[in-house]
């Protein structure tokens, strides 16, 4: 039983917004709205597993949006929002998830800190909303446009996603609903007797309905550069007995192995110490400390995935990622773009965000003598402050 599992819905044609391509694959900031919105999840350390429901005719476009990242397949969603719910909360049945947590498509922005929160309630009550106090007066308008009645806002809330429950709360939920016309999975919970806890929201975690809104998200990302912070990282693996290195998240196959207590990704070590000093948060060492047997033989990722989440908690966007391997031995080039990619995917940017190089020290010093690997790296992130 996976302890959470998030549905990601994007069964929708994007009518309202226009073109010809759906607004959750348009690209932002060179990635795909919907890629952001699964990526927050994907990159989420409780978060177990991602599926995204999508239309059966956009799978060309899904798996343009998401090559490389490691979530499950994708499932084909129904004629309306809560049927596409319904049939990925039993795509999961498999799973059997304790909690699952639905979130639209195209919110691309939801905040690390709104997961958190939204999973910890469901410790306590079977559903929880992240939602925000309406702050605006309501008017009431007949179909002409005139105003005819101002609505009292004491106590209304706007609701967003991601939307948690308890997976077998909400499963049955929605199987009795089936019928129902409602809009979103909270509706489904209060119609089956659920109790729903609201949870605070966060303005960043914006909608994107409309041409305006795009622009909007757009100027978002570029406004963000109110502090620019730089980090570098620096490692080093002697080689030992093996038949492959792991380099960048990629097996590169040679006649050694690197020596280390995780699986001794030099490439991914730097990486993450420069991601981690963009925002001073020490090293790889005191975050996942090698005394602790638990990250004996470690996928290096996950460190990665940590720093990269740190920064997304920060309200941070990693800018940039470069890296540079040293060694005589492997050859690097053959296995440049799978590193970029690799990295990219782990990282939550865009390829395009991702630099790997290579050197040698024209046979100087221990990578000369090709007794290790050395990497050394530099990252770059905007925080909001």
């Amino acid at each position: 039983m996976a302890g959470c599992a998030a549905l990601v819905l994007a069964g929708g044609s994007g009518v309202r917004f226009g073109g010809d391509t759906p607004k959750q694959y348009l690209p932002l900031g060179g990635r795909a709205v919907l890629r952001r919105a699964a990526g927050a999840f994907a990159s989420h350390g409780d978060v177990d597993a991602v599926r995204v429901v999508i239309r059966g005719d956009d799978r060309a476009l899904y798996d343009a949006a998401f090559a490389g990242l490691d979530i499950l397949e994708p499932v084909s969603g129904g004629a309306s929002r809560q049927e596409s719910a319904r049939l990925g909360l039993e795509s999961l049945d498999r799973l059997d998830p304790e909690f699952v947590l639905i979130h639209d498509g195209a919110r691309p922005f939801v905040p690390a800190t709104l997961i958190d929160d939204t999973i910890a309630a469901l410790a306590d009550v079977p559903a929880a909303v992240p939602a925000l106090a309406l702050g605006d007066t309501l008017k009431r308008a007949d179909e002409t446009g005139m105003v005819s009645g101002t609505v009292d806002r004491a106590g209304l809330w706007r609701a967003q996603t991601p939307q948690g429950f308890r997976y077998r709360d909400i499963r049955a939920a929605h199987a009795a609903a089936r019928d129902a016309e409602l809009t979103d999975d909270a509706a489904v919970a209060e119609q089956a007797g659920l109790p729903v806890r609201l949870v605070a929201g966060s303005a960043d975690n914006i909608k994107i309905t409309t041409a305006e809104d795009m622009a909007g998200a757009e100027r978002r990302l570029t406004a963000v550069a109110g502090l620019v912070r730089v980090g570098t990282g620096f490692d080093v693996h002697r080689f030992g007995a093996g038949d492959h290195v792991m380099l960048c998240g990629v097996v590169v196959p040679h006649d050694r192995g690197l020596e280390g207590h995780s699986d001794a990704d030099v490439g991914l070590h730097a990486i993450t110490d420069a991601v981690l000093g963009t925002i001073s948060e020490g090293d790889i060492g005191s975050h996942f400390p090698p005394s602790d047997a638990q990250w004996r033989d470690a996928d290096s990722e996950v460190f990665l995935r940590h720093a990269a989440e740190l920064v997304a908690r920060r309200g941070g966007i990693i800018d940039a990622l470069d890296v540079t391997l040293i060694c005589e031995q492997p050859r690097i080039g053959p296995h440049r773009d799978a590193m970029r990619r690799r990295i990219a995917d782990i990282a939550g940017v865009a390829p395009s965000a991702v630099s790997v190089k290579a050197s040698t020290t024209e046979g100087l010093g221990f990578t000369g003598r090709g007794e290790g690997i050395a990497a050394q790296a530099v990252a770059t992130v905007r925080l909001a402050s």
